[in-house]
């Protein structure tokens, strides 16, 4: 049983499929548990010299699927232990499509043992999308929650959170920062004409140059003939804006071969995208990106971590909205208009002054915000003036305008008694803030605790040993000495800031539900999921448990008892 246990563990936690097409004895692929049971027995003494009885052996499908039934179990248990001990604990979700199906992941978050730690625990299928159906799901399983920014989820009178908060007065909304500030970068480009035409263009390189063989295969002919380093040009994607910054980058890269090969091939398509990019105002756009999307990237990366805090993530935000406020200056828009002819003179790139008597559009709906055009294109001057007024300014605004009024769900009050909680911060152990977020969980805070703490804490800033974040300073505050101020530091940890734990699920999902696996039960595929997402947890399972909960599953023909000593 134990060597069972061991293969169940190890294919479920590669993610690898059990069954084959044909088990049967003649078959010469007996599916990889089958295969995986044969090659243990050439090895081990003990599989060569033992018979199962044939209604015994528990290798057929059903004991399969009761096998990573438990396994999946155990690993589930081992969660809900960490969470009873830890007493709070959030959850977060988020849906997305699985062929015919929509899959709800929920994954929760919590402190245990002095770590943050966020943990897949269900996939679930919705039935329907409607804001009731998905507090069902969710229902059982809230303290708080975070969720992406759906409007069935985040909608302030009919969604998930609303109705939740009706139950759960105590529940924080945190809309999920990752796709905030994906939002950011969308709204901003979506609102500038030129940056929405740059973005097509970018894709359409892609197209051309990955689709067809032929292209591709030229492309990588002119990069050696240029003798650039092999690089290929990288996909957009509307939910992951760090593949914008990675676009941007690889064009920008092999601009010389992009030009080069678009001459060669010389088709109807490769002459209008030579057009295009043999431009100033693309080279421009190509420089402005890159700086300003490389400004964004760190934040994009933060924000994947799991043991992040909300009061960090604000600070960051804080930050890069700085460095880009920063960056509208003359100096800068003069060392981007620079480069920018710079690229154009070694790629050749005729830069032309437009026409004094070009004919002038005349304005209209000047009191209305317009978003979006159809069938009109404004002209660009590669006038240092034009395209700092033009592009580089209407940018830097409408991106710091949407970092500002985004990333604000949590209450006010509630957020500065977050912060209150992180060393990093303005209002560090402010009672006042710090009573708010007590209040709202039924916190008992002792001032005297706070008091003894803030002096506590000087002693160790002025050893040289202050906590850095509030992981370090949870660690250090001692549970005898700061029992309700402890607490209340837990519930700051514990508010999540993404929901990237259930991206990353629909990573796995789509590992495990391949188009050879399509058949794949719901409960089978989210037990799979739980073994194939947390690995960590597998490893460290106790066989045993795992025999033990397999024995008491159901009644079985023969009993089963664990020996006393390994075989």
């Amino acid at each position: 049983m134990r060597r069972i246990v061991a293969v169940t563990c190890m294919l479920g936690k590669q993610g690898l499929p059990l069954r084959g097409n044909d088990e049967t004895a003649e078959s010469h692929n007996k599916g990889n548990f089958l295969e995986c049971m044969g090659l243990l027995q050439k090895f081990d003494p003990f599989l060569q010299h033992y018979t199962a009885p044939s209604n015994s052996t528990y290798l057929s499908p059903v004991s399969q699927n009761e096998m990573i039934e438990c396994c999946s179990k155990e690993v589930t248990a081992t969660f809900i232990k960490e969470m009873h001990e830890s007493k709070i604990f959030a959850i977060m979700a988020d849906e997305a499509r699985d062929g015919h199906t929509e899959q709800l992941a929920i994954c929760v978050r919590y402190v245990t043992e002095g770590t943050v730690k966020e943990r897949f625990l269900s996939l679930t299928e919705l039935r329907s999308f409607d804001a009731k159906s998905i507090t069902e799901a969710l229902e059982r399983k809230l303290q708080e929650e975070t969720y992406d920014g759906a409007a069935v989820l985040s909608g302030a009178a009919g969604g998930v959170q609303s109705l939740f908060r009706e139950k759960h007065p105590e529940a924080i909304y945190v809309h999920c920062y990752a796709h905030e500030l994906n939002l950011v970068l969308c709204h901003t480009c979506r609102g500038i004409t030129e940056a929405a035409e740059f973005f097509s263009l970018l894709e359409s390189l892609y197209s051309f140059f990955c689709v067809s063989l032929v292209s591709h295969h030229k492309f990588k002919e002119a990069q050696a003939k240029l003798g650039l380093q092999p690089c290929e040009l990288v996909q957009l994607s509307n939910t992951r804006w760090a593949c914008q910054l990675h676009s941007v980058n690889a064009v920008l890269e092999n601009l010389p071969a992009i030009i080069d090969c678009l001459s060669a091939i010389n088709t109807a398509t490769a002459v209008g995208l030579k057009t295009k990019i043999c431009k100033f105002s693309f080279v421009y756009l190509l420089i402005l990106f890159k700086d300003l999307l490389s400004v964004v990237a760190g934040l994009h990366k933060y924000l994947q971590k799991e043991t992040i805090d909300l009061p960090q993530a604000v600070a960051y935000k804080d930050a890069v909205c700085d460095s880009l406020k920063q960056k509208r200056s003359d100096p800068t828009a003069a060392d981007i208009y620079a480069r920018a002819k710079a690229v154009c003179e070694d790629n050749d790139i005729v830069v032309e002054e437009q026409p004094s008597g070009q004919r002038q559009k005349k304005k209209r709906m000047d009191d209305f915000v317009v978003e979006t055009t159809y069938g009109a294109h404004r002209r660009i001057s590669i006038d240092a003036e034009q395209v700092k007024t033009k592009l580089l300014y209407p940018y830097l605004d409408r991106m710091i305008t949407e970092l500002e009024n985004r990333f604000s769900a949590v209450n006010g009050a509630l957020l500065q008694g977050i912060q209150a909680c992180s060393p990093v911060s303005e209002n560090f152990l402010s009672e006042s803030h710090l009573e708010e977020l007590a209040h709202h969980y039924n916190i008992d805070l002792k001032t005297e605790e706070v008091m003894v703490a803030r002096h506590f804490l000087t002693r160790k800033k002025q050893a040289g040993a202050a906590p850095q974040d509030m992981v370090s300073l949870y660690n250090l505050l001692d549970s005898e000495m700061f029992p309700s101020l402890k607490s209340v530091i837990q519930v700051a940890l514990t508010v999540p800031v993404s929901s990237c734990s259930c991206e990353r699920s629909f990573s796995a999902l789509r590992r495990l539900r391949n188009w050879l696996r399509r058949t794949m039960g719901q409960s089978r595929l989210h037990q799979l999921a739980v073994m194939a997402i947390e690995k960590d947890v597998v490893e460290q399972l106790d066989h045993d448990k795992i025999i033990n909960r397999f024995a008491t599953l159901k009644e079985r023909r023969h009993r089963l008892m664990l020996p006393m000593k390994d075989q």
